[in-house]
């Protein structure tokens, strides 16, 4: 393969999308065995929404089904134009009173996050007005009750993971199925 593509892995995983628009993200998954411990703390917490863990770049978007090969070319180039990085996660953040959410903070790497979340958020497709700033984060526990966000706080409060990131992963998620990773995008050239 020529160009960018041989930089990315296809990983279509369930049915096409139904209808004329779908569902994307853009998130960095946590490797091994971090992502699993924090994915079990979230589910553990009682929350709903445990999917797994990862730093979200671009949250929940709808675009038009036909608009996903230009938004997966503008994604080649985001991750050919920024190099890979290390993420080093540290301990843990609140939202509340704002939102109800528990977070392992991103202690190293913030900056790269921001630029990848700003590059990819400047497809015409992707750009979307949000509710808050920019924070990169781990979320580990959200809108369960007070005593559960306070507990995920305390346990996770002297987590550490460092490791390098060297690609995001594109999800979509056509209302027939959970999210699903589509393709990942290696960053540098």
């Amino acid at each position: 393969m020529a160009g960018g593509m041989a930089r990315s892995v296809d990983r279509r995983d369930g049915a096409p999308p139904h209808g004329d628009t779908i569902q994307i993200g853009i998130a960095v998954d946590i490797p091994e065995p971090w992502g699993a411990l924090l994915t079990q703390r979230r589910i553990e917490a009682g929350d709903p929404q445990a999917v797994p863990a990862h730093v979200t770049l671009l949250g929940p978007t709808e675009i038009p089904v036909a608009a996903l090969p230009a938004v997966e070319a503008h994604l080649d180039r985001v991750a050919t134009a920024h190099l890979p990085f290390a993420l080093h996660l540290r301990g843990t953040g609140t939202f509340r009173p704002v939102t109800q959410v528990v977070f392992v903070t991103v202690a190293a790497g913030i900056s790269e996050c921001e630029l990848l979340a700003a590059a990819i958020n400047a497809a015409p497709q992707l750009h979307r007005e949000a509710r808050f700033p920019y924070h990169p984060h781990v979320t580990v526990a959200q809108d369960v009750a007070p005593e559960a966000l306070d507990k995920v706080y305390e346990d996770l409060a002297d987590f550490s993971a460092i490791f390098e990131v060297e690609a995001f992963t594109l999800f979509s998620h056509s209302g027939q199925t959970r999210w699903q990773p589509r393709r990942d995008f290696r960053l540098g050239g």
